[in-house]
């Protein structure tokens, strides 16, 4: 029996994604005032923008409940005997807590192991994404924890955002916050750095920060995973794609879409990259602080 792959919903990835690589994806509560929504399962992405962008009231997020990840792992023990449960930074997120607690009411016997990504969105996407694809080609739970844990510190994630409000509203700014006050028409670029929000630069411009988005990931040189996202700019995000393919196979790039979970700290017109350093490449940017 193969190794089946858990995630949560903050990794954004696309249906047909999930769908092809039998990924199970536990989702993330999503609250608009007294409405509570289940993130892409009650609530659309669509509509979760329409509400973000034409509401009066900031939604709120939540990790699942550990009983959310019984029912998931208990299922999938009826199916495999191996499980890899894979999650959002735990310092963005109690979610990889609510997984861990869930294992302890699985009765089928199953081993299930646990990787936090220190990441988020399509930073975690591509980790579960190169998990998903070993598990398939019949890899053991031993060899995809192994190859997945030496992958985190490879990972990377950057975005440039249109307006900081939504993450300092939401309280996930953490060092970013240098970056709060009048901006006018500069953009910051933010990554995610040990699990955490940190600012890499602000560029005066959409246009510009674009363009540096493209320099950076040229700097981590060879790539074995390359993805992009946006929240509400998809022709945008396509038109960065076809700028990344000169770094990495077109037809490779994973394209996505953030869902209510990120995107209620993101906000409208973000643009993300996220990316696997090859593991012999040296190069790359050094750490902002």
């Amino acid at each position: 029996m193969s190794v089946r792959i858990v995630t949560d919903s903050t990794a954004d990835l696309p249906t047909q994604v999930i769908e092809e690589l039998d990924i199970s994806v536990v989702p993330l509560h999503i609250h608009v005032g007294e409405e509570t929504f289940q993130d892409g399962v009650s609530i659309s992405t669509e509509g979760f923008y329409n509400l973000l962008v034409g509401g009066d009231m900031l939604p709120k997020t939540s990790a699942p409940s550990s009983g959310m990840f019984t029912e998931v792992y208990e299922r999938l023990a009826q199916e495999t005997d191996e499980i890899l449960s894979i999650h959002i930074s735990t310092k963005l997120s109690a979610t990889y807590a609510s997984a861990f607690v869930g294992t302890e009411g699985v009765e089928t016997p199953c081993r299930i192991e646990f990787v936090d990504s220190m990441q988020a969105s399509i930073g975690l996407g591509v980790l579960v994404v190169a998990a998903a694809r070993m598990a398939r080609e019949g890899r053991t739970l031993d060899e995809i924890l192994r190859a997945t844990c030496d992958a985190v510190p490879r990972t990377q994630f950057f975005g440039v955002l249109d307006t900081l409000d939504y993450l300092h509203k939401g309280g996930r700014i953490g060092k970013a916050a240098t970056f709060l006050g009048s901006m006018l028409s500069v953009k910051p670029i933010l990554s995610l750095r040990q699990g955490i929000v940190h600012p890499v630069e602000r560029m005066r411009g959409r246009d510009r920060a674009i363009d540096r988005l493209c320099e950076i990931v040229q700097g981590y040189g060879s790539l074995e995973s390359l993805a992009v996202a946006h929240t509400t700019t998809e022709a945008e995000m396509e038109r960065l794609a076809d700028r990344l393919s000169q770094f990495f196979p077109s037809d490779e790039i994973l394209r996505s879409r953030c869902g209510a979970t990120l995107g209620t700290y993101l906000g409208p017109g973000a643009l993300c990259v996220a990316l696997i350093q090859g593991p012999d490449n040296d190069s790359g940017l050094p750490g902002f602080d």
